[in-house]
């Protein structure tokens, strides 16, 4: 019998969590008669590294990017760094009082959402036969990008915007294959237990709406934009669950609330982490992305409320746009646009039965489309397509 291809999964940390969990989504259900996961971080330390050393995989913390420059010393810094991942060469890993031997890769796959092109020359200094990345955001541009692009063998998008912008080209699009996120349909579904009891802890009225919006607190995902849609809908109180990775963006979301008079109908939860719960206690969603940050890639966030259900409304940028079909299974608004905002949250607040059907048709479009077991599939699929070449 064949042994199973070593793959390294790569990734900066586990400490924000999203696109860790993604990975460690896809490594716990890869074909292990054919796939041998490894991890490596550039740091440990976040929430999900006891998973993963829990799976009893290689967990590797090592440096597996360097600084391009000085161009005249590069190739000689990757080398350094490759020794660490070299067969038989020695790498801390998890699970191990001591240095232990790292065992070769046949396959590296990128989850780092910078332009840096170093780790494909690192990975091929290191054995692998070939170096794949995911293409998590809209950033492009640069010739970073570019030669990323050109040393990949695969590029996994996350979205039918990144094949037509940058990948249209003769010698990426033969490298380039759609591979959207996926979600737990099991886990995140509409009969989902109700524990968190928001409404109770929050004195929401049993009569109001309840808006959800799970996202981090940065930026890019346009809270303020949210914040004044809700100032127009008198009756609707807003849960907003997410980290506060940005304080000062945090703060000023804070001082907004304040300044629009909304204290009493604005809830921010912090970090939660029985997301279906929040999700099965809210009436509706919301993703008000700002499409000037251009970020996202596929908004996991979003397709778990499709996946429990949820009528759902989004900024019609890239990524989601992907995911809801507007008018069938949920509703694309302008972004940055609060009017257009206030006006679909205000339609659905008054139609029960739209809610309803839009989160029924929500949903089978997640199953028709966006499980995580088609997500697991199509990076097999790409990973034998590579390994037969």
């Amino acid at each position: 019998m064949t042994a199973p291809h070593a793959i390294l999964f790569t990734i900066p940390n586990f400490i924000t969590a999203g696109s860790g969990r993604a990975l460690l989504n896809l490594i716990e259900r890869l074909d292990r008669t054919r796939f041998a996961p490894g991890v490596c971080v550039a740091h440990k330390g976040g929430d999900l590294d006891q998973e993963v050393e829990a799976m009893g995989i290689p967990f590797i913390e090592a440096p597996f990017t360097v600084s391009p420059k000085p161009y005249v010393t590069l190739l000689w810094r990757a080398w350094r760094a490759s020794r660490a991942f070299a067969g038989g060469q020695s790498s801390v890993v998890s699970g191990q009082s001591s240095v232990s031997p790292c065992p070769a890769f046949d396959l590296w796959h990128s989850f780092h959402y910078s332009d840096d092109y170093t780790e494909p020359i690192i990975a091929r200094m290191a054995g692998a036969q070939a170096w794949v990345f995911t293409k998590k955001n809209m950033g492009w541009g640069s010739r970073a990008w570019s030669c990323r692009s050109r040393f990949a063998a695969r590029i996994a998008a996350q979205n039918g915007d990144m094949m037509r912008e940058f990948f249209r080209t003769k010698g990426l699009r033969s490298k380039a294959r759609l591979v959207p996120r996926g979600v737990d349909c099991l886990r995140f579904s509409p009969h989902a237990p109700a524990t968190l009891q928001i409404r109770a802890l929050r004195n929401i009225p049993s009569d109001s709406t309840v808006v959800s919006c799970v996202a981090h607190l940065v930026p890019v995902k346009g809270h303020p934009t949210l914040l004044q849609a809700l100032a127009e809908l008198p009756e609707v109180h807003m849960v907003l669950a997410g980290n506060p990775l940005d304080r000062d963006y945090a703060a000023s979301l804070h001082q907004l609330v304040a300044q629009l008079n909304l204290g009493e109908r604005v809830h921010f939860l912090g970090r939660v982490q029985n997301v279906p719960s929040l999700l099965t206690e809210s009436d509706m969603f919301v993703l008000p992305t700002w499409a000037k940050w251009r970020m996202e890639g596929c908004p996991v966030a979003l397709l778990e409320a499709m996946a429990c259900g949820k009528a759902c409304v989004a900024t019609d940028i890239p990524g989601s746009r992907d995911l809801v079909e507007h008018g069938r299974s949920g509703w694309l608004v302008p972004p940055e646009d609060p009017k257009a905002l206030a006006a679909a949250l205000r339609q659905l607040v008054a139609s029960p039965a739209l809610r309803q059907q839009l989160g029924n048709a929500a949903r089978q479009r997640v199953i028709d489309h966006f499980t995580v077991e088609r997500e697991v599939a199509a990076h097999e699929s790409l990973y034998e397509e590579l390994l037969r070449q």
